[in-house]
This record gives structure tokens, C-alpha cells and sequence, in this order.
């Protein structure tokens, strides 16, 4: 059969319009070419869809059926096109992110509401995971984003810059050091202290600046979760050492926070997989995440670096 686009055309425009002059009117063509496509199309289907009185048609049952078979397929033809223009304009775009719990707290709500606000029609899938489990998602290529800290290259994965800032210093807020401006190493001496884990990166590179300046802590709680440390030493239990993000978004009643005297750089980075299709919204999401501000009650005393 070489039945063509054209002919279920005008077969849906006679339907539609009641009679071949109105089809034709729909289509602007003539009466006669819409009379010949139409008389063609019953001719290769081997049967009448309409029936003709005094030059008027009737459609007939199996007309009737499948018109509503075209309509069927048109709607669904109109909805891939409107899907097609709506990615052009980046609408109904879905971006996976996988991140740190840690900056998905802290980093990811300020990024993301400027990046819905200039794309409303977008949206965002946010999971949480840590290293080892991070790295190897990421190294499958299963989303278009990653965010993690002191991000090393990965084969399949490139590495971007996104913030660098200080660690800081979180006390009880009426604790007597509170009253400092900011914290030296030796002020610690003799403190309680929430640590994070024993194999966390900051944690080592912590322990390692107290132990190079010959300053001991009493090392009472220790946890994997900075969110947790900032809960800790709320609740009284010591002095602690985390990074930037987590403070500002854990600031509060309760909970002082300082700037350290010595520079302990806190890095964040992006992970950008190489052998998945490339989502345009991954560029704008970098731009607010570079963008984005440390804003605790404090923010403007703590020395940004970069």
C-alpha cells in the first residue's frame, strides 16, 4: 500500500470540516486536488469511507473508527513536538546530581533555587552519597554531576573547581573562647574536641597540624557526619573543626563560630562525566555553585581564599 501522510491529512480535515470545500478551506488547496487525495485513499484501502448523497458526505462506520485512531496519533504527535521545543528551551530538563551529604546540605539549596529560578521548567535529582560508593557512580557515568571535596582526576571524569574557603572553628556559644575574634592552634590546648572519623582527609590533615605544633586535645566524640559535629558541640561537648558550608548552615542558637588563625583550605569540586550526553544545565548549576555565598551571622569576618 502507498498510502502517504498527505492522505490521512485530508481525511482528517473532511472529517473535521463536515465536506470536502470546508477540507479544503483547512488545507488551502483546491476542492478538486483534496477530491483526488481523497478518492486515492479509498482506493488503496480497498474500501469507501464516505458515502455520497447529492454531493454530500456521510462518513461511514469504518470511518468513524479510524478517525479516531488518526486523532489518536495526532495527539501524540503534538506532544513530541511540544516535548522537542520545550528542550530547546531547556523546560522539562531533568539534571541528576550526586553529592556529598555534607554539600547537599550545605551547598546545593542556594545553588539550585538560582538555578530554578532562571529555569522553571527544569528539574533536579539530588543523591546523596560518600567515597567509595561516589566515585565509583561517578566512574559509571550514571549522572551528569558530581560534587565532592579534594576531588583527584578519575579516568572518564573531569575535575572542576568549584569553591575553596577556609575550615573554621565551632564552639559552645558560652564558651570562653567565644569572646576571641579568631582561634589560634594553641587555643585548642587542653579542650575537649569533636573530631570527624579517623580516615576522614580534613580530619588527618588536622590532627596533623595539632601534632606538628606540639598542641594536645582531649579527643572525647567522633563522628563521619560534620552536620553531627556542629550538633555535638552545641549540645556543649567540646570544640570542633569543620568546614565552612557545614557551619554556616548549622549557625545559630547554641553555636558559635570562629575563623582560625592558621589556614586550613577546604576544597570543593565537581565531577563531570565524559562518556555520558552532555546536559546543558550542568554548565548553569556550576555557575551558581561558584557563585553561591558562605552567609552565617559571621560570614563577613571569615577570610575567603582563593
Amino acid at each position: 500500500m502507498d498510502i502517504q501522510h498527505r492522505h490521512i491529512e485530508v481525511f482528517r480535515a473532511v472529517m473535521a470540516a463536515g465536506s470536502v470545500t470546508g477540507a479544503a478551506a483547512l488545507l488551502h488547496t483546491s476542492q478538486p486536488t483534496l477530491s483526488r487525495d481523497l478518492a486515492r485513499l479509498e482506493q488503496l484501502l480497498g474500501y469507501a469511507l464516505f458515502d455520497r448523497d447529492r454531493g454530500r458526505l456521510k462518513a461511514t462506520a469504518r470511518a468513524r473508527v479510524l478517525f479516531d485512531e488518526v486523532e489518536r496519533s495526532f495527539q501524540g504527535l503534538a506532544r513530541v513536538i511540544e516535548r522537542a521545543q520545550a528542550l530547546g528551551r531547556d523546560e522539562d530538563a531533568e539534571l541528576s546530581v550526586l553529592s556529598l551529604p555534607a554539600l547537599s546540605h550545605a551547598l546545593l539549596p542556594g545553588a539550585l533555587a538560582a538555578l530554578l529560578a532562571g529555569h522553571p521548567g527544569a528539574r533536579v535529582a539530588i543523591t546523596p552519597a560518600e567515597p567509595p560508593l561516589l566515585d565509583a557512580w561517578m566512574g559509571e557515568q550514571r549522572f551528569d554531576l558530581g560534587l565532592a571535596e579534594q576531588a583527584t582526576p578519575r579516568p572518564g571524569l573531569r575535575v572542576e573547581p568549584v569553591l575553596q574557603a577556609d575550615e573554621v572553628a565551632l564552639l559552645p556559644a558560652g564558651h570562653a573562647l567565644a569572646a576571641k575574634a579568631r582561634l589560634a592552634l594553641k587555643d585548642f590546648a587542653g579542650q575537649d574536641f569533636v573530631s570527624l572519623a579517623a580516615d576522614d582527609p580534613y580530619r588527618l590533615e588536622i590532627d596533623a597540624r595539632f601534632d606538628a605544633a606540639g598542641i594536645a586535645r582531649r579527643l572525647r566524640v567522633q563522628t563521619h557526619s560534620a552536620v553531627a559535629v556542629c550538633e555535638l558541640v552545641r549540645a556543649g561537648l567540646g570544640l570542633a573543626i569543620v568546614n565552612p558550608l557545614t557551619a554556616a548552615a548549622c549557625a545559630g542558637a547554641g553555636l558559635a563560630v570562629r575563623p582560625l588563625a592558621v589556614s586550613i583550605p577546604y576544597r570543593v569540586s565537581a565531577l563531570i562525566p565524559l562518556h555520558r550526553p552532555a546536559q546543558p544545565l550542568v554548565d548553569a548549576l556550576l555557575g551558581a555553585l561558584r557563585r553561591a555565598q558562605i552567609e552565617p551571622s559571621s560570614a563577613s569576618r571569615w577570610p575567603a581564599r582563593a
